[in-house]
């Protein structure tokens, strides 16, 4: 892992930031790579892990399949939903994109997230990554971030 300032969420904006990461992102499904970039973007929310939206380029081919279903959030709009597909292994609408993101977020065009506690592995600049407990949110845990972090059972009133 790169040298990076430990960040509390705490401290994250509301609305959430974004910002372009160059950290190597590696996502591993089914007993092979489907991701690898240095160019995915950071969303930080307060009380959040930052979620990882990688581009649609990062991807290997087919993995991403389009589902029916979308959900709308305050501040992207609306998103949809994508199975993982690997010959091994499916994950039924672990990723989501959003097709037409609010003007804010206007860079999210293209790029995707996932829950990368369905996946087999994640990392961040080589670092395992830890996923946000529960089953609402996508946030990466790493050293780099300290919590405490919204998700498990009794925090959605935070």
């Amino acid at each position: 892992m790169t040298d990076r300032a430990v960040e509390d969420v705490w401290d994250y904006p509301r609305p959430p930031s974004i910002e372009l990461s160059d950290e190597r992102v590696v996502v591993e499904l089914g007993g092979q790579v489907v991701a690898d970039t240095t160019a995915a973007y950071r969303i930080c929310e307060t009380s959040h892990p930052p979620t990882y939206y990688l581009p649609r380029s990062a991807f290997a081919p087919g993995v991403l399949v389009p589902v029916d279903g979308t959900s709308f959030c305050e501040w992207k709009g609306a998103a949809a939903y994508l199975d993982l597909v690997t010959p091994a292994r499916t994950v039924p609408r672990g990723a989501w994109t959003y097709p037409s993101p609010t003007a804010r977020y206007a860079d999210l065009l293209d790029h995707v997230a996932l829950y990368p506690g369905q996946m087999d592995r994640c990392t961040l600049d080589g670092e395992e990554v830890q996923a946000q407990e529960g089953d609402f949110y996508g946030g990466w845990i790493t050293s780099r971030v300290r919590g405490p972090f919204k998700g498990a059972p009794g925090t959605w009133g935070w």
